[in-house]
C-alpha cells in the first residue's frame, strides 16, 4: 500500500504534543468511562482502540480492569503509550500494524468484545476504500456480538464548527492553523504551522480529512455487517441534531 503521511514518526515527533495537550489528558478518563459503560462492558472484556497513538484512552480503559489492547501504526507512539501505562501500573498490550490490514489471527490474538476508534482518528487515507478496510478490519476483530464505537468529525459537525483557523502557544511552539473546505465539502484541509519560541524553527505541515455525513457512515457500517447501528450526537447519547457536540456511533456485530 502507499505510504500515507500520519506513517510518519517525524510527523507525530513535531505535532503529538500539539495535538494532545493537557485538556485532552483530562478528559481522558472520562471517555474511557462512557465507554465502558456505552458498550456495557463487564470487567475483564477484551477492548481493542484502532489507532490507539500514545495511549491517552487506551491505557485509561486498562485502568478500568479492561482487558486491553491498542494497535498503531507509528512505533514510537506505542513506545509512549507503554511507558504510559507503565507509569500507571495498568497492564496493556500493543500491537504495531496498519489497521487496513490488520487481521486478529495474524498476531495471535483472540477476537474482541469491543472496538473503539475515538478523538478524530479516521477519514485520512488517500482513497475512500482504504478508510473502509480500516472498518472491515475491525469488525473481523469483533466476537459476534461485540460493539464498535466510532467517534470523530462529521460532515454535519465540521459545518456546524467550521473555523478559519488560530493562534496560540502550546510545547514550545506558536501555533498558526489554517483550515478549508475541499469540494462540496467532501474534506477538511488543515494547516498546521509550528515556529520553535526559541530557535525560530519552522515546521510546516498540510492534510486532508476525509468528511462522510453521519448517515452515510451509519449505512457503510452496515453494509460492512454490522448491525443495529444508533448514532448519537455526543458521549451523553444527545440526539444527532442542530444542538450535537461530536458524532458519535455505536454499532453491533
Amino acid at each position: 500500500m502507499k505510504k500515507e503521511w500520519f506513517e510518519s514518526e517525524d510527523f507525530w515527533k513535531n505535532y503529538a504534543p500539539i495535538m494532545f495537550d493537557e485538556q485532552h489528558w483530562a478528559e481522558a478518563a472520562g471517555i474511557a468511562q462512557r465507554i465502558k459503560e456505552i458498550a456495557r462492558l463487564k470487567d475483564g472484556a477484551r477492548v481493542m482502540e484502532a489507532g490507539c497513538g500514545v495511549g491517552r484512552i487506551c491505557v485509561e480503559l486498562a485502568a478500568l480492569a479492561l482487558d486491553t489492547t491498542g494497535i498503531d501504526i507509528i512505533q514510537s507512539e506505542l513506545d509512549t503509550a507503554k511507558e504510559s501505562a507503565e507509569a500507571q501500573d495498568v497492564s496493556l498490550f500493543l500491537v504495531n500494524a496498519d489497521l487496513r490490514s490488520f487481521r486478529t489471527e495474524n498476531h495471535g490474538i483472540e477476537k474482541f468484545d469491543c472496538a473503539v476508534n475515538v478523538y478524530n482518528s479516521f477519514g485520512y487515507c488517500e482513497k475512500k476504500e482504504d478508510d473502509f478496510l480500516i472498518l472491515k478490519s475491525i469488525f473481523l476483530s469483533l466476537k459476534d456480538g461485540g460493539k464498535f464505537i466510532l467517534e470523530c468529525i462529521s460532515r454535519e459537525s465540521a459545518i456546524l464548527f467550521f473555523t478559519k483557523g488560530e493562534e496560540f502557544e502550546r510545547a514550545g511552539k506558536k501555533v498558526v492553523t489554517d483550515f478549508g473546505v475541499v469540494g462540496a465539502w467532501e474534506g477538511l484541509r488543515s494547516h498546521w504551522t509550528l515556529t520553535d519560541t526559541k530557535s525560530g524553527e519552522i515546521i510546516d505541515h498540510e492534510f486532508v480529512q476525509r468528511l462522510y455525513s453521519a448517515a452515510e457512515l451509519g449505512e457503510t457500517l452496515k453494509k460492512i455487517g454490522f448491525s443495529n447501528v444508533q448514532i448519537y450526537g455526543g458521549w451523553d447519547l444527545r440526539p444527532y441534531d442542530e444542538n450535537l457536540q461530536t458524532m458519535l456511533i455505536l454499532a453491533e456485530k
